[in-house]
């Protein structure tokens, strides 16, 4: 089943942004909602009337606008808005027939949505996929009396807001719902669009806010119970929990309190027996008749204001309904639960001490528990849906079947039953099969869970491949303490930094050389990649400034040609090189992937030289390949002045630009035209090892050129630019000093405009400054700073 083209309608935050997020998928879409009822008043002086078209649009047309205002950016870039046609439902309905799929997403109210798939239902060619956007009403009583033929392509498909960051989605057949359909768009959702899918029953808000929400209000009751405060709450709450820093009030604000009693609302009124739970407690309702929603009404449970010593954090007290000064939460359970080791024992730590924030953490902890395991069939196909879904839709670290293996289902149970609780028929089946776990792992790392008295294969997605796993079944070609070579199969092999932060050190190096010599000998060509928390943060900084402190400079320098031989090596390589960049690509990580042959990025990758936030340039080849990169495109014999397009490279280096999309950093010059993103950043690996074998039918080898210099004038341009902004104040007397540095550097030196010279001139050219910045005390301070904060200094 192909996807060509969407329909979105509904264009507020969460339609728009869907849109937007097809757009980065590369899928057109048409984004409808209604007609204006009045003119506005701009539209009035422009003398416009209710039948102009432009008029009619304008609702649509305004959210799209809006796409480019929002933070974080739901577009991969500005431009991709283009990729989205808007339009209103009175005219342009009858353009359903044009797409493929139609996602509702207009305001929760069933009598509107009934009314609406009506209309849909005549409009829409036989075969389209339709479906609801909803986050809790019953899909069946949406499309009653609806034709069958149209109710087998129905579904839900749950977006979480923002789409663009938020892995989950939820996929909730219909009652008529065709397999065939079902599964194909799920594939569509984890391949084209990069989610993670998981399958709901047609249940009020579904399995993510079902559970989510449930949490949230067992922590407000139980909070006005034991007269904790919210900053305490939170403090409980959050990543010693294994739940995001925002916890349980922030997410709130974050959401919004309207959204937040709206969803709770609707579990309240389609399960009475479950209504006490979701009550709205009597202090919410005065924050809900102040506007107090939170982040976008500027106060919610949090208020911040701005006072003479800068920002100031208050934190709304219930009992008073006032604001108070943010304070440090201490409890003894809480600092030995962030002193313990992985996020399992500070769990155990916090819910196992003997003061009141233990006993509030387990009081909250104890009913989610029991209610993912009571609800547990009701909601989801299997446990693992569960899991998943509150990984992925609210960041916990382990879902609630996780959090049971976790803290020891025995042990849990044990507990419950002595304070007089009553366990779950699921957990009382596995204790008594004679089970401990939910979940079982294989020596491989296959993963089981349980399910109707026994344990089944959980299924690995085809697109994805786990390194992982790869190391526990032997498919380690070499390795050492940085880096490793791992046999991905049908002849692609893997170079997988996995050093401290993936910083780049002398055992990288080694591998990348040995790796390349067995590539040449045994295979068709190499991915460059890994599955850390991000590709790479660059060169080894802490062994740099040692070095420089100590005034090592053969060893520096040394140091940096070793790293321009590793990446020249994989320029020229024999075979072909993939890198398969993800999350934070800077500085020696950027370099890596600027020599690489092609680029197979996550969709969400943040690449930039960065050097001069350190007080350096990039000394591992990346001054020279924005250098050479600067006047690609130009038509041999083309005459153009150079300025423009040396400049652009320049200033992506001097102003350390990182990119914040794949997309942006083609546009930065970091990925050419052939290079390529995946929307998945589960499926980089295999894309990559695709990417390698469909070079190596036809590879050749890269042959060394020679660059033409930009000299003397085009340098001048470039630090007139630096002038000017360091005469506006933009930049100070290091920042110039160093960008002279790069100009000099990225334009050739000394050589005449249109010179002809080799790359290692420019490699020695990019390496004598890299020696000469790193030896000035600024430098050495910069990248104190840095290690010491994680922020640049300028100074």
């Amino acid at each position: 089943m192909q996807i060509h083209k969407v329909a979105v309608i509904g264009s507020g935050v969460m339609g728009s942004t869907i849109a937007a997020h097809l757009a980065n998928a590369g899928i057109p879409s048409l984004l409808l909602d209604i007609v204006p009822t009045k003119l506005t008043a701009k539209e009035e002086a422009a003398g416009l009337t209710l039948e102009d078209r432009k008029v009619r649009n304008s609702i649509a047309e305004t959210n799209k606008g809006n796409l480019k205002k929002m933070n974080p950016a739901p577009l991969l870039v500005p431009e991709f808005a283009e990729r989205i046609e808007v339009g209103n439902l009175n005219d342009d309905l009858v353009r359903l027939s044009e797409v493929d799929w139609v996602i509702e997403v207009v305001v929760e109210r069933l009598d509107i949505k009934v009314d609406l798939f009506r209309k849909i239902a005549a409009q829409v060619r036989p075969g389209t996929i339709v479906s609801s956007n909803t986050s809790g009403i019953s899909l069946k009583s949406m499309v009653e009396g609806l034709p069958e033929s149209f109710t087998q392509y129905f579904l839900g498909t749950h977006f979480f807001n923002p789409p663009r960051y938020m892995k989950l989605l939820e996929v909730i057949p219909g009652p008529n719902t065709d397999p065939d359909v079902l599964k194909s768009l799920c594939e569509f959702g984890e391949r084209v669009l990069g989610k993670g899918v998981i399958l709901a029953k047609d249940t009020p808000n579904f399995i993510a806010n079902r559970i989510g929400v449930y949490g949230l209000a067992v922590t407000l009751q139980e909070m006005m119970r034991s007269g904790l405060s919210v900053d305490e709450v939170d403090a409980l709450t959050g990543p010693v929990m294994g739940r995001p820093k925002s916890a349980s009030f922030r997410t709130v604000d974050l959401v919004g309190l309207d959204t937040f009693i709206h969803t709770a609302n609707t579990v309240a009124v389609g399960v009475p027996a479950e209504k006490d739970n979701f009550a709205l407690l009597e202090f919410m309702q005065t924050m809900l008749k102040n506007g107090w929603l939170g982040d976008k009404t500027k106060q919610g449970f949090y208020k911040k204001s701005k006072g003479p010593q800068g920002k100031i954090v208050e934190v709304l007290d219930p009992q008073t309904m006032t604001y108070v000064p943010k304070k440090s939460v201490k409890f003894a359970s809480l600092d030995r639960a962030k002193a313990a080791g992985g996020l399992t024992d500070k769990i155990r730590t916090l819910v196992n001490g003997k003061d009141a924030g233990a006993e509030f953490s387990w009081n909250v902890l104890k009913p989610v528990l029991l209610y993912a395991a009571t609800l547990a069939k009701d909601i989801a196909d299997n446990i693992t849906g569960i899991d998943e879904g509150m990984r992925w839709g609210f960041n916990w670290q382990m879902g609630p079947f996780e959090l049971w293996d976790a803290l020891g289902v025995k042990a849990i149970a044990a507990r419950i039953v002595a304070e007089g609780g009553t366990l779950p028929p699921l957990v009382e089946e596995l204790l008594a099969k004679g089970h401990e776990r939910f979940y079982q792992k294989t020596e491989t790392g296959q993963l089981s869970y349980y399910e109707d008295g026994d344990y089944r294969q959980k299924p690995v997605s085809p697109y994805a491949f786990s390194l992982k796993q790869a190391h526990k079944a032997g498919k380690v070609i070499t390795s050492n303490a940085g880096a490793s070579l791992v046999d991905l199969g049908d002849g692609v092999a893997c170079l997988e930094f996995h050093s401290p932060n993936n910083s780049i050190g002398a055992d990288i190096l080694n591998m990348i050389h040995k790796s390349l010599a067995e590539v040449d000998k045994n295979y068709l060509g190499l991915v460059i990649g890994n599955q850390g928390k991000n590709f790479c943060v660059g060169a080894n900084l802490m062994q740099i400034l040692l070095e420089a402190e100590d005034e090592n400079w053969d060893d520096l320098d040394l140091m940096v040609r070793e790293f321009q031989n590793g990446t020249m090596a994989l320029k020229y390589a024999k075979k072909p090189v993939v890198a398969a960049p993800f999350g934070m690509t800077l500085g020696g990580g950027a370099e890596i992937c600027l020599h690489s042959h092609a680029i197979q990025a996550s969709s969400e990758t943040y690449m930039g030289l960065v050097e001069m936030g350190v007080g350096l340039i990039p000394g591992g080849g990346g001054t020279k390949e924005m250098a050479m990169r600067a006047m690609e495109g130009v038509l041999p014999g083309v005459q153009v002045a150079p300025d423009y397009f040396f400049a652009k490279r320049f200033e992506a280096i001097a102003m350390a630009h990182v990119s914040t999309s794949a997309e942006k950093a083609r546009q930065l010059g970091y990925l050419r035209d052939h290079d390529r993103y995946s929307m998945n950043p589960e499926h980089i690996i295999l894309d990559a090892k695709a990417r390698v074998i469909d070079l190596a039918r036809n590879f050749r080898p890269n042959l060394k050129t020679k660059v033409k210099m930009g000299g003397a004038g085009v340098r001048a341009t470039l630090e007139l630019a630096l002038y000017g902004m360091h005469e506006g104040n933009y930049i100070s007397d290091y920042d110039r000093h160093m960008g002279n540095k790069l100009a000099y550097a990225i334009t050739g030196g000394d050589r005449p405009a249109g010179t002809l010279v080799d790359e290692q001139y420019l490699l020695d050219l990019e390496r004598e400054a890299f020696m000469s910045l790193v030896g000035e005390p600024k430098t050495q301070d910069r990248i104190r700073h840095m290690l010491a904060k994680g922020k640049p200094l300028r100074n």
